[in-house]
């Protein structure tokens, strides 16, 4: 099947108030601009200078979305025109992002990247971090970031039932994160192969790269 077709098949089987995200990274322009001629206008990469030379070279209404961990000396090379960063998993992070915000004149939204899975690669706040952060007053300060949702990554198991499990406490905190600031209304979680059970679970946008362009590739 065509990416055009995967999409089209993708988008049959989310909700209308799902949003996908095609993750792009490795991709060449000519695979995304596939994607684009069939109506995707939201791309997420995982790479700083990769997304900056996609944006230099493709249509400007794309939406980018850095999916990826975020270094802090990064953050001024898509200050510019980033739309949405999901990874954001410190508070240094936030105050890097406000700052260079700020010097572009414009506010960035961001997700709040919690730790969830199993595994210990998985960047992320727990819950008690988050809890830390949202009672303390330092995101009043943040003039230039809007926190619109979390964002998390389950376990890469075959677990449906463990899978499930951490989707669903993601879901309570992005409930409590809802009631503390306002302005939240996105909750990044599912990727191609567990968005199906994160869209049972409450998500509103999923992250899907191999089941749209195919196999990643490793260069």
């Amino acid at each position: 099947m065509s990416i055009a077709d995967n999409i089209k098949k993708i988008k049959a089987q989310i909700p209308d108030n799902v949003s996908l995200v095609a993750v792009s990274k490795t991709k060449s322009n000519e695979e995304i601009m596939e994607a684009y001629q069939a109506g995707q206008r939201v791309f997420g990469e995982n790479k700083v200078q990769e997304m900056t030379q996609k944006w230099s070279d493709l249509p400007k209404d794309i939406e980018w979305h850095m999916i990826g961990h975020v270094q802090r000396n990064k953050v001024k090379y898509m200050a510019p025109y980033v739309a949405l960063i999901h990874g954001v998993d410190s508070l240094k992070l936030l105050r890097e992002i406000n700052k260079q915000a700020k010097k572009e004149n414009r506010q960035i939204a961001c997700l709040l990247q919690m730790h969830i899975a199993e595994e210990d690669t998985k960047f992320g706040f727990d819950e008690k971090e988050l809890k830390a952060l949202l009672d303390s007053s330092a995101l009043k300060d943040l003039e230039h970031i809007r926190i619109a949702g979390l964002m998390g990554m389950a376990t890469f198991t075959d677990n449906t039932v463990q899978i499930q499990k951490e989707f669903r406490l993601l879901k309570s905190m992005y409930e409590t994160t809802k009631k503390v600031l306002s302005g939240v209304s996105q909750l990044s979680m599912g990727m191609s192969g567990d968005y199906k059970i994160a869209i049972d679970e409450g998500s509103t946008m999923v992250r899907i790269g191999s089941s749209i362009f195919g196999a990643r590739n490793t260069t």
